[in-house]
């Protein structure tokens, strides 16, 4: 569906209960599509469909996006890995999530998307966030552990290396190839999964394999 403006993409999410919570609502606001999608594709920033941005590659659907961000749940200071971070709207809305007491460590692969993303992040006021052109797999157990982990590309099955980067009571969200979202949580040192079927993402594709699983 398309809107004129971030406003109306804001309520339609708001309206349809993609978008729940405040919090969500105020960083899809503040964090307006415009600014990360190419100029060629301005056209659809407001649509509520994944957009190409470079290489086969999409920004995700903003109802998407809504969805894991409240699934994730995100607190103020909170420590957080964003893989596949694209264009960076993710990284940026995780940014405005936590405040500046917290930290995002964002991580893409491809060189060109990375480069746009590196750039747009740049030229945003949010400082709290630390975006690498790399392969995510090869940073996460030094930068972890984490409060919450997000995931923009699909793993064949979710690393059990990266599951133990979460702290007690931290959330991870990832779509997986099998067309879900999972998300695990870590209670009392043991993980409890839930599975939310529906969902379709690129594959997450790390430097040495080609895909991880």
């Amino acid at each position: 569906m398309f809107f004129s403006s971030n406003q109306q993409l804001v309520d339609f999410l708001e309206r349809k209960g993609f978008i729940r919570s405040l919090q969500v609502k105020e960083a899809f606001l503040v964090v307006d599509r415009k600014k990360f999608v190419p100029e060629k594709f301005q056209e659809f920033v407001y649509y509520d469909q994944p957009i190409f941005i470079a290489s086969g590659q999409t920004i995700s659907q903003p109802a998407t996006v809504a969805i894991m961000l409240e699934l994730l749940g995100t607190q103020p200071g909170d420590k957080v890995l964003d893989i596949g971070a694209g264009s960076g709207w993710v990284s940026c809305l995780l940014s405005h999530l936590i405040g500046e007491a917290g930290k995002v460590y964002a991580y893409e692969l491809n060189k060109k998307v990375g480069a746009f993303g590196k750039e747009v992040i740049s030229n945003s006021n949010f400082e709290n966030i630390n975006y690498v052109v790399d392969d995510a797999s090869r940073y996460w157990s030094n930068k972890g552990p984490f409060d919450r982990i997000y995931a923009g590309a699909a793993f064949e099955k979710i690393p059990l290396g990266l599951i133990s980067q979460l702290k007690e009571g931290g959330i991870l969200v990832a779509p997986t190839q099998q067309n879900d979202l999972r998300k695990i949580t870590k209670i009392q040192n043991k993980f409890q999964e839930r599975i939310y079927s529906g969902f379709a993402f690129v594959p997450f594709i790390d430097s040495e394999n080609g895909s991880l699983s």
